[in-house]
């Protein structure tokens, strides 16, 4: 049975991997003084945004239209800024797609392993208060605003030595297998691969 042979060989995989690297996994210490450094320069962030949703294998048709749409909405959020006439929040609640449209686009705090990258890099690049041009992830096209950055001395230092450990492990994993691909020829048939 396919499915059987599926399972089995990716126990073996995972069973494989834990004997190779988990003596190095175990190795990995995280500081206070870690989590410090690392917060410098991966703050907690609250934003607010306006989304346009976009699936990531968009249609260059589908594409244009959720481009045209959040440039439209830049331009009125411009001009109400501007004029005063409403706040980023009475926009994003009028013009935004998803869940976080009720609140007025506001998104709560967020760590940088729970926003997408491109993202929290552009949310980060901000100033308080500052608002981003058009930012496209891979759920879409994002206005952002970001409207506060957490002092360290409220945040959950065990979150942070788990989201430090966690890179790190993924570093030591992607080392390793970058050694088997450079020791090794790796064929990869896509036509094959499943979506």
């Amino acid at each position: 049975n396919p499915e059987v042979v599926e399972r089995m060989n990716t126990v073996l995989y995972h069973s494989l991997i834990d004997q190779r690297l988990s003596g190095k996994f175990e190795e990995i210490q995280i500081t206070d003084s870690d989590v410090k450094d690392y917060y410098k320069k991966n703050p907690e962030v609250r934003t607010s945004h306006v989304f346009v949703q976009l699936r990531f294998d968009a249609t260059p048709a589908q594409e244009k239209v959720a481009l045209d749409k959040i440039k439209k909405i830049k331009r009125l959020l411009a001009d109400a800024l501007k004029a005063a006439k409403k706040t980023f929040s009475e926009v994003a609640r009028e013009h935004s797609e998803g869940v976080a449209a009720a609140t007025g686009g506001d998104i709560d705090y967020q760590t940088k392993d729970k926003l997408d990258p491109t993202y929290y890099a552009a949310a980060v690049a901000l100033n308080v208060g500052g608002v981003s041009d058009i930012v496209r992830s891979q759920f879409g096209y994002h206005i952002i605003k970001l409207t506060s950055v957490k002092d360290f001395k409220d945040v959950d230092v065990g979150q942070y030595k788990r989201i430090i450990f966690d890179e790190r492990r993924d570093n030591i994993f992607d080392a390793y297998m970058d050694e088997l691909k450079s020791k090794n020829k790796v064929v990869v048939h896509n036509e094959l691969l499943k979506e």
